[in-house]
């Protein structure tokens, strides 16, 4: 393995950058890559200023660096998707979309050019080969509080195979103190939790436009109000609606077909089964059989026991053990066997 190059996903934090320096300890040859998504403007990434950090970085470690225009490949995985999930009064997952078709697709292309065979980040989960079942399987990073393996569901095996997580087995903690030890310029660099792509102030509302008026009614159908648009909402919402009953009211519903924001009381928003499509399974094709798991239908759910019929079709049905609040189309429902991840797909219904 020493002797081939693996080429590296550096955003310029202190993740990717620990990422490049574990892997450098261990004599690896690597090339580092930043991608510039975004051609006349910066969000809260793919900035000069992180552009320059990661070459510093590189620098230090000593390994050649260069920043792609990736802007295309961005905007047609990613941007387009996200605008047209809102439209259709869904909620998207960009940052399962970015990994799945911008990291380990459009990346791994290019770092194949210059002789990479293999895409590391600074993703907080585990990768292990198991020959028994020939198939790469992921897994829950070491600390819970930074796991990222919601967001990696989506890759096929040939991704998961090409795939390197450095920091799977570390905490926060710790990566800060080996950036430190590296002597590393963004040992100290704060993260941002919040989407890359949308401007510092900003807000994707912005981006995704208002869209077709409507109604904001009731679960009978009764017209409580208007809206400029149904992208401006999304499931559970309660501020900005601009209706007033007396009660606390919430978004339980986006009917695109109609441009109508359906509200309700908080009770309203808990169900007990939702239909997802796009059905990936990791360790098997598909499973023999109803299955029981763990499921995550957002990045920062807990989880809940629930049973999962896959239909063969690319759809299934979650049952959930405990009715959920806020099952959102558009989002990911994840599912776990302890700390393998078994599978997933995106909520539909």
């Amino acid at each position: 393995m020493n002797g081939n190059l693996t080429a590296v996903a550096m955003s310029g934090g202190v993740d990717s950058s620990v990422a490049a320096g574990l892997l450098a300890r261990l004599g690896r040859r690597l090339v580092g890559f930043s991608m510039n998504l975004a051609a006349d403007r910066h969000g809260r990434c793919c900035s000069p200023d992180d552009f320059r950090d990661a070459r510093a970085v590189a620098d230090t470690i000593g390994f050649p660096h260069y920043v792609l225009g990736m802007e295309d490949d961005f905007r047609r995985a990613v941007l387009e998707p996200f605008k047209d999930d809102y439209a259709a009064g869904r909620t998207p997952s960009p940052c399962v979309r970015c990994n799945t078709f911008v990291k380990f697709d459009a990346l791994l292309t290019r770092a194949r050019g210059v002789g990479a065979d293999r895409v590391a980040t600074g993703h907080y989960a585990r990768l292990d080969y198991d020959p028994a079942l020939g198939r790469t399987l992921l897994r829950t990073a070491a600390d819970d509080d930074k796991d990222q393996s919601y967001f990696l569901f989506d890759l096929s095996e040939e991704q998961r195979r090409r795939a390197e997580f450095p920091l799977g087995a570390l905490t926060k903690d710790a990566v800060r103190v080996e950036a430190r030890a590296m002597g590393l310029t963004t040992a100290e660099k704060p993260e941002s939790m919040d989407l890359c792509f949308v401007a510092k102030g900003e807000s994707y509302r912005g981006m995704v436009g208002t869209g077709v008026a409507g109604e904001i009614v009731d679960r009978s159908g009764r017209a409580l109000g208007s809206h400029g648009g149904i992208a401006q909402f999304t499931i559970g919402q309660r501020r900005g609606l601009g209706v007033a009953t007396g009660g606390k009211l919430y978004v339980i519903a986006l009917d695109a077909a109609a441009h109508r924001v359906v509200v309700g009381e908080e009770k309203d928003l808990y169900r007990e089964t939702c239909t997802i499509d796009r059905v990936r399974w990791l360790p098997f094709d598909r499973p023999a059989g109803a299955l029981r798991a763990t499921a995550r239908i957002r990045s920062g759910h807990e989880g809940v026991i629930a049973e999962v019929r896959d239909h063969g079709d690319g759809t299934a049905t979650v049952t959930f053990e405990e009715a959920q609040r806020a099952v959102t189309p558009g989002q990911a429902a994840v599912f776990y066997d302890g700390d393998l991840v078994l599978g997933g797909g995106w909520i539909a219904s």
